[in-house]
């Protein structure tokens, strides 16, 4: 796994996204300004898409989730030389995908989770 910024990707992440030809920047926009939102099929975990923009329609997919990271903050960085973790929360990018059509509807994500996410970004 790769820890950049507020994104954690997984290895099965970047290997669908050299598959597919995605960039890195693609896949963050998408996330941050999807067409849709939907539960994903692993729990806990969330599913966005926006459309290709090719000349034949598709769709480009991300399921990521919210994981928290914690960090240990050393005793010389803290006033009363006492060790604190800091918790966080980042997003996990599990896996990519291109949908060569229209997918269907399926469940939306509860608008708690997506004012959540909205936070972190």
């Amino acid at each position: 796994m790769f820890l950049a910024e507020k994104y954690l990707w997984t290895i099965h992440a970047r290997v669908k996204m050299k598959y597919y030809g995605l960039a890195e920047s693609r896949v963050k926009r998408i996330i941050r300004f999807p067409a849709r939102y939907e539960e994903g099929i692993a729990p806990h975990t969330v599913a966005v898409m926006q459309s290709a923009g090719t000349k034949r329609y598709s769709e480009i997919w991300v399921m990521y989730k919210l994981a928290p990271v914690t960090r240990a903050i050393s005793k010389s960085q803290i006033p009363n030389n006492k060790t604190k973790r800091n918790t966080q929360k980042i997003i996990k990018i599990i896996t990519v995908w291109r949908y060569p059509a229209k997918a269907p509807q399926r469940d939306p994500v509860p608008e708690s989770i997506i004012r959540e996410i909205r936070k972190l970004l």
